[in-house]
């Protein structure tokens, strides 16, 4: 069985839940600190443990023409101004290995995209880095095979690895979630849970006049979260935006910010039912 280990004031894998929430892109400063401060209220207040997310570069956009975000640069200034103002700590992509150096400078967790779980060259660097290591279990991968992603980390040297799950490709432009998946990936690594990638409808409003997006089905976010906690998981990841109409990414799944409080403390009420289940003879 793995053991825990910390992230900030997170502990991973030890029973605790933790929470991974912001927008799925920095759109500019000034909103990525906003939405930083908004989940850091809601999140203090029920004694939640956060990290902070947000990307630099979307750079698996399903167009061309989609908004990816301010930059290496750019964006891990913006990162680290969280981190060290807000005193966060803050998760964010990669996905080429020449950026891990710089990127691993500034935030305590390097996040390996689905599309790249199995990218070998790209896992190892991160693992390299000494910084904890997310990697999102490809919508093409079974679980047991994330157990081969796992030991890349760990052959490098690194064990401070958890995977999330983010749903399976079911036909074109759908996903479904295989709780079991959830309970299999543990036996090998810490899981998270992705609530709002998972009711993710990829490209599925693609049309000819204008650049291809994703639609989504977020009401479904509280349901899958409760299940998932049910099922054991040891954190959960949402992207969470004050106005998911308006996000220049991933809008149409994203959870909105007023509605984060209620989910929290239902998944809250959830973890502790099944703690007194347990400590009952």
């Amino acid at each position: 069985m793995h053991s825990f280990f910390q992230v900030g004031n997170v502990r991973i894998g030890s029973g605790d839940l933790f929470l991974i929430a912001g927008p799925c892109v920095i759109e500019d400063e000034e909103h990525a600190i906003r939405m930083a401060e908004i989940i850091k209220g809601v999140t203090r207040s029920l004694e939640f443990p956060f990290i902070f997310k947000a990307s630099y570069d979307k750079a698996n956009r399903t167009s061309i023409r989609s908004f990816r975000g301010p930059g290496l640069k750019e964006g891990l200034r913006i990162l680290k101004k969280i981190k060290d103002e807000l005193n966060l700590p803050v998760l964010t992509d990669v996905h080429e290995t020449a950026d891990v150096g710089k990127v691993a400078e500034v935030v305590d967790v390097l996040q390996i995209p689905a599309f790249l779980s199995r990218q070998t060259d790209l896992v190892v660097a991160a693992a390299l880095s000494g910084r904890a290591v997310n990697i999102k279990k490809g919508q093409f991968v079974a679980p047991w095979d994330m157990r081969h992603a796992v030991e890349k980390c760990r052959q490098a040297g690194n064990s401070q690895v958890f995977v999330t799950e983010r749903g399976a490709s079911f036909g074109y432009n759908n996903l479904v979630v295989d709780m079991r998946s959830l309970a299999i990936m543990r036996k090998f690594a810490p899981v998270v849970f992705d609530a709002t990638h998972s009711v993710q409808l990829p490209s599925s409003q693609a049309n000819d006049d204008g650049p291809a997006v994703s639609g989504g089905q977020p009401e479904f976010i509280p349901v899958l979260a409760r299940a998932a906690v049910a099922a054991g998981v040891d954190g959960l990841f949402m992207e969470v935006h004050d106005n998911p109409k308006e996000a220049k990414s991933d809008g149409a799944n994203a959870l909105e910010s007023t509605t984060l409080r209620g989910v929290l403390k239902e998944l809250l009420a959830v973890k502790r039912a099944l703690a007194e289940a347990h400590a009952t003879p």
